[in-house]
């Protein structure tokens, strides 16, 4: 085995080994194991990062159900009940225990799978969210496609007549779409759309003439399409097209500002400079290199405004009678159903977690530099 002679040291500094000069094979494998221990270091920071933030989420989650004016035996058996009824119930749901007992337990259920009993359904919570959670899954995610479709290309097309009337006008558009309240625009939507130019089908997700169908899936578009059944899947599509388009109107200009400041930031470095003065066309830099180093905020905002829109369409679902989380959720609270309110709250707080490291994901694949 060669080794590599010690370098030579001149002025205090160690000198560069010649070019060509043989390489241990031990400096190499220790280079390889250097790397391997990194990788296993940074696999185990993660893992210890993901399990901190699933601890702070049961936690918020358990302080919510312990903060809200609301006492779980009441809502349970109504104020009507006697006071040693209200203390047996309390006794059995555990909440006479101390503080950090009843977290513990709660933790455990909830790791088990136990999100608790429904006071409105009288089902399991996590049951209830299995059955709900698919309508808002289609809504949101149809909802997020169209703010990506439509956002990316204006906020672009922005960025490149940056101060010009089509610039003008999209910011214009992009200001109303995230200022105007998404359940007021569901309003009008269904009074201009509906109910006087029908258009499009009215709240609900499907025609009561399709709402005993077998569902495989839950999401009613990939049902219809399994079963080849193309008057349902119009019927669903005419249902969703409207509480879809309006949230996506939203998601789209969201996208669409953070795209066009993106674009715009990039427009003015010096390499979209050096690319231009190569003869480059103007498309190819905006779209190959000004874009495309624009687009980790563009990837950030696209997958909260995905999160935000799995938790924020209450109103929306609650206007067009969309049975998906929201909807559940707001029933949940009027009932005072507090095991569905926080079974919920921690489900959202799930996809919450599974869209950071998704975004985390992404950036690695539009960004190699990314580490």
């Amino acid at each position: 085995m060669t080794t590599l002679p010690s370098a030579p040291i001149q002025d205090g500094r160690i000198a560069a080994y010649p070019a060509g000069a043989p390489v241990s094979k031990d400096a190499g494998q220790a280079g390889r194991l250097s790397r391997v221990g990194g990788l296993g270091a940074g696999l185990a920071k993660w893992v210890a990062q993901l399990a901190l933030t699933l601890f702070g989420l049961l936690l918020v989650t358990f302080l919510i159900g312990r903060v809200v004016p609301v006492d779980p035996a009441v809502a349970l058996l109504g104020d009507r009940a006697s006071a040693a009824a209200h203390a047996a119930a309390r006794a059995r749901l555990g909440l006479d225990q101390p503080l950090w007992q009843q977290f513990l337990t709660f933790a455990k259920e909830v790791v088990q799978g136990n999100l608790g009993t429904s006071i409105l359904t009288g089902q399991p919570v996590l049951q209830d969210i299995w059955n709900f959670l698919p309508a808002t899954l289609e809504l949101a995610t149809t909802a997020t496609l169209i703010g990506v479709v439509v956002g990316i290309p204006a906020g672009v097309l922005a960025a490149a007549n940056h101060g010009r009337a089509t610039d003008h006008i999209l910011r214009v558009f992009m200001i109303v779409g995230y200022s105007v309240p998404v359940f007021w625009l569901g309003i009008v939507g269904l009074i201009i759309f509906y109910a006087k130019l029908d258009w499009v089908a009215g709240p609900g997700r499907v025609d009561i003439l399709y709402q005993f169908l077998p569902s495989a899936t839950g999401i009613v578009l990939i049902d219809a399409l399994l079963a080849r059944d193309w008057d349902f899947f119009a019927d669903a599509l005419s249902h969703l097209i409207l509480p879809a388009g309006i949230l996506g109107y939203y998601s789209a200009s969201i996208i669409g500002r953070i795209t066009r400041s993106s674009v715009i930031n990039e427009w003015h470095q010096d390499y979209i400079l050096t690319a231009r003065l190569k003869g480059l066309s103007h498309r190819r830099v905006l779209w190959k290199h000004a874009f495309r180093n624009a687009l980790l905020p563009v990837i950030t905002t696209a997958t909260l405004s995905y999160g935000y829109l799995l938790e924020g369409a209450v109103l929306t679902e609650t206007v067009f009678a969309w049975p998906g989380l929201g909807l559940y959720m707001t029933q949940s609270l009027f009932s005072a159903d507090l095991p569905a309110v926080l079974g919920a709250t921690f489900v959202i707080g799930l996809f919450f977690i599974i869209l950071n490291i998704t975004a985390d994901l992404l950036y690695r694949l539009a960004d190699p530099r990314v580490k």
